[in-house]
């Protein structure tokens, strides 16, 4: 069973968990880079992230390893390291963890002061997310410069 993945700007994508068949297909859809957001151990039927490593650089696929618990998806260390990896990784890029909702909510963050706050809530809803009940946390980091 293929992930889910969802398109959240130009060349940036996040997505449920990866099993290696599904990091084999990815170059064939256009992916360039992979960036794992999921710790190792959340559960015992995930991928290591040294397995997605492996089997990324296998398909010529960059890789980056930013493990992000989902109680510190919101903190400042954590979205400022997703910013990072946004800003420097080659494109198209697929973002993941555990159901694609950690990654997104730490895209929003990341890239709210950029994209503004309708428009990454609105991707957030296309990939399942509702971040309406806190477009006022986006509104404050758009004031903020995403800060």
């Amino acid at each position: 069973m293929m992930a889910n993945i969802f398109r959240m700007e130009d060349g940036v994508f996040v997505g449920s968990q990866l099993t290696e068949a599904d990091i084999d297909a990815l170059p064939a859809k256009g992916f360039r880079t992979l960036v794992v957001n999921r710790p190792d151990g959340e559960a015992d039927d995930q991928m290591s992230h040294d397995a997605a490593r492996a089997a990324a650089q296998r398909n010529g696929l960059a890789f980056h390893y930013q493990p992000v618990e989902s109680v510190d998806a919101t903190e400042d260390w954590a979205v400022a390291g997703f910013r990072d990896l946004l800003d420097s990784v080659e494109r198209p890029a697929l973002f993941c963890c555990r159901t694609g909702n950690r990654s997104t909510l730490m895209w929003a963050q990341a890239a709210v002061s950029r994209l503004g706050v309708d428009a990454v809530i609105d991707a957030a809803a296309k990939a399942g997310c509702d971040f309406e009940p806190i477009r006022d946390i986006f509104e404050d980091l758009a004031r903020d410069g995403g800060k």
